[in-house]
């Protein structure tokens, strides 16, 4: 049995129902339940948590009975019992004929699992590579569909979305992309570590994307370096979105605010991961 926890999200009990393969370093999981009915989400960059067993156990452990005590509880369990948790977007969702959520996808990066990385792959790359049907997992998500984990949040005046995202926010960018209406001006760049892993968007938008290929070794100066030597499209009141790894993130937020012009209160930021630190150090510190 699921329960609420500070509304509007809950835990929701879902099941793999299929996985499938999208380049060498993603990996989209296909989940489903009956909980799901209970989902509510607009979709865009729906940030979730999701909870995900240890090898040798059949479900995540995450006391849910202890109600708005359950992160306490799920703190105290120990290591090797406790569910590992990690931060995701919500890449789509599909409904029933009633309306309701039958079906979400979570997009992975195979961190580590990709040919010659040289990186040591972590828990939940692990668990996505080797994803099967009736794995068992559980989700912290939405049960308001317009609810504050989304963050992009373009004002109506907006005459040019601006969107850059390394590989950990490309299912988030290309949610973004493929939702914006039809007229609308984008210019996107999002980056990948292999020319495979780029996906065919399909959007109604004005939009230009340009996929960025190569590991992220150089830091931020690569990616400052491409998007200083960019032309953008006039425009009175662009609307910026950037995810990713944290430092980057900040000098290009720093780029579009200082060296543009972007006034900062248009201008969405929004760190991934930490070069260097985990999700579990990353929240000691937070």
């Amino acid at each position: 049995m699921t329960t609420a926890v500070a509304a509007p999200f809950r835990f929701f009990a879902l099941q793999v129902v299929r996985t499938r393969r999208l380049g060498p370093s993603l990996a989209r999981v296909t989940f489903a339940g009956p909980d799901l009915r209970a989902f509510r989400s607009d979709g865009l960059d729906q940030s979730l948590s999701l909870f995900l067993p240890h090898p040798g156990q059949a479900e995540p452990a995450v006391p849910v009975e202890l109600g708005e005590g359950w992160w306490q509880g799920w703190r105290e369990l120990p290591d090797d019992v406790r569910a590992v948790m990690r931060s995701y977007t919500l890449r789509a969702l599909r409904r029933d004929d009633e309306g309701h959520t039958a079906e979400i996808d979570v997009d992975f990066v195979l961190h580590g699992l990709e040919p010659d990385s040289g990186i040591q792959a972590g828990p939940a790359a692990r668990w996505a590579a080797g994803a099967a049907p009736g794995d068992r997992v559980l989700l912290l998500g939405p049960a308001v569909a317009d609810n504050r984990a989304i963050r992009f949040r373009p004002p109506e005046d907006t005459d040019l979305v601006v969107i850059w995202g390394d590989e950990t926010a490309v299912p988030a960018a290309c949610a973004i992309v493929e939702a914006l209406p039809a007229g609308t001006r984008a210019r996107v760049w999002l980056q990948v570590p292999h020319a495979e892993d780029a996906q065919d968007l399909r959007t109604a938008a004005d939009a230009e994307i340009t996929w960025l290929v190569g590991d992220d070794t150089d830091g931020p100066e690569a990616t400052l370096a491409t998007l200083r030597a960019a032309q953008l499209p006039p425009a009175e009141r662009p609307y910026v979105w950037i995810a990713g790894e944290s430092g980057c993130v900040k000098r290009l937020r720093r780029h579009f605010v200082g060296e543009r012009g972007v006034d900062r209160r248009r201008v969405t930021f929004v760190g991934y991961w930490r070069r260097g630190l985990t999700e579990e150090q990353l929240r000691e510190q937070g």
